[in-house]
């Protein structure tokens, strides 16, 4: 007998049909003899919707309201599928995140989990009852409902099966695992058997949104092997755990990249100790977010320094290096939205050499300009103009023979 975490996301449970099929699929391990817990998302739309009725009445609505609006998705979603298991002759039980008790800090629409007490869900696996619990949300100490943020219910089941060890947290989407790449960008992109926790997160920071980040961080912290499966599909899936001999026979696990990054450059800065810093200070204070950061020193003492940021900040990040500009005496401010970053990532990096230039030579072959790089132990990324996004990750695919399945040791 096995100790598992379900979670669905909102297409899985998006109408009373599908709710119906998920009961069914999970009536089907219970009756195996395996203890199951159950997280579930709000119903597809439900969010969005429940978001606009809040903007009908406030433009800038009140987060700790918003939260006590927002939880209200997953608690519907909870109460149909306990419904529908009862039906089935399944014993089961709901919970809101309030009633586990799932603990967290008091910051609203974005609260993250300090505490989780297992007793009452223990209490109802013992008898051997299903227990469903309303994922994407907690209670801090002063009793006010929270939410996690957009995606939360994944960390809310990452979190359950580490609180109570579970064998395994399988997360139920609408994509049967983790791929190599976006197959609507690379059609040949294959699904993997397994990635590691480094590498999952790399690719989740990186534009993959098959899982939020912080669940990943919290898997890894904890030691929850993960699990990556189709709601509508039967399959393995993709497993997220440490690594392992197998694995490190790969030496790119994967190829992401990201769409909404933009680039600004300050010129003719003079190089001199703290330039960096006011630079990036007033930056850092408006709470805009830097990824890659390049200097470049010219010979009369002076140096460019470019940085990108999410496009949604470009505008605002544009105007405070514009004064930044005046007050430090350099040439000028430019920008470019029109880049995306792209990036190889795995493990296998780590001992082996010759991936950067395996990685340069194929964007060369292509014509494709290189405009920035950055690197860690298991991943480097270009940044390349917008329009040759689809071309580099087909090329990059095809250099590292992505398609081909890896050979077993």
């Amino acid at each position: 007998m096995g100790l598992y975490v379900y979670k669905f996301g909102g297409t899985s449970v998006g109408s009373v049909e599908r709710i119906k099929a998920v009961a069914e699929k999970v009536k089907r391990v219970h009756d195996q003899g395996d203890q199951l817990v159950v997280v579930v998302s709000a119903m597809s739309g439900e969010t969005n919707r429940l978001t606009a009725l809040a903007n009908e009445i406030q433009k800038y609505p009140n987060t700790r309201e918003m939260d006590v609006l927002l939880s209200t998705g997953e608690q519907v979603t909870t109460s149909l599928l306990s419904m529908a298991l009862h039906e089935l002759g399944c014993p089961a039980c709901s919970y809101t995140g309030g009633q586990v008790k799932i603990l967290t800090d008091s910051s609203h629409t974005k609260a993250r989990i300090i505490n989780i007490d297992d007793k009452r869900m223990r209490e109802d696996l013992a008898a051997g009852r299903v227990v469903v619990v309303a994922g994407f949300q907690g209670v801090d100490e002063k009793g006010n409902i929270t939410t996690l943020g957009r995606g939360g219910s994944d960390t809310t089941a990452v979190a359950l099966a580490a609180a109570l060890k579970a064998d395994e947290c399988c997360i139920y989407t609408d994509v049967d695992g983790v791929y190599t790449t976006d197959p609507r960008v690379e059609p040949n992109a294959r699904r993997l058997e397994k990635i590691t926790f480094e590498e999952m997160l790399e690719m989740a920071s990186l534009g993959s949104k098959v899982l939020q980040i912080r669940s990943v961080e919290f898997a890894g912290k904890y030691n929850v092997p993960l699990r990556v499966l189709s709601s509508f599909t039967e399959g393995k899936g993709t497993l997220i755990s440490y690594e392992d001999d197998q694995m490190e026979q790969a030496l790119i696990s994967g190829i992401a990249f990201n769409r909404d990054e933009a680039k600004l450059t300050i010129t003719g800065v003079p190089d001199l100790p703290g330039v960096a810093y006011k630079i990036l200070g007033p930056i850092a204070d408006a709470n805009i977010e830097v990824d890659m950061i390049i200097q470049n020193i010219a010979g009369d003492e002076t140096t460019d320094f470019t940085f990108t940021v999410h496009r949604n900040d470009y505008e605002k990040a544009k105007g405070l290096l514009d004064s930044v500009c005046a007050e430090l005496g350099a040439k000028a401010v430019t920008g470019d939205v029109k880049i995306v970053k792209i990036s190889i990532v795995g493990v296998g990096m780590r001992s082996h050499a010759g991936i950067a230039s395996t990685m340069f030579k194929a964007l060369a072959d292509e014509g494709i300009n290189i405009r920035m790089i950055s690197t860690s132990e298991i991943k480097i990324s270009v940044v390349v103009d917008e329009k040759y996004l689809e071309l580099a990750v087909r090329a990059l695919h095809s250099a590292f023979e992505l398609d081909r399945e890896p050979v077993e040791s």
